[in-house]
């Protein structure tokens, strides 16, 4: 998650000042991130609950980095699908 992070910090530093050095950076930490994707991947085989799981993660860690390091604000439909989409991790890990 740490470099789908940074991915997506450089993503939106880029998107307020676009730089080609800002993109090499995004493909750095984005292919870093592929790999460890491929690694939880392999270590628990089910696509489903992985996949969902990763998306979430994906989804709060964009969501912080407004937050926390951008100032952006969250409402209450942003809010309700983040209790939603932890639901459902909590209902595939179930399965």
């Amino acid at each position: 998650m740490v470099f789908y992070a940074g991915g997506e910090f450089f993503s939106k530093k880029f998107a307020m000042s676009p730089k080609v050095s800002t993109v090499i950076l995004i493909l750095a930490f984005y292919s870093l991130g592929v790999l460890a994707w491929l690694a939880a991947l392999w270590g628990k085989d089910e696509l489903a609950v992985v996949g969902t799981t990763w998306a979430v993660l994906s989804m709060m860690v964009t969501v912080s980095i407004g937050i926390f390091i951008f100032g952006e604000r969250l409402n209450w439909t942003g809010i309700s699908g983040i209790i939603l989409a932890v639901a459902a991790i909590v209902l595939l890990s179930m399965a």
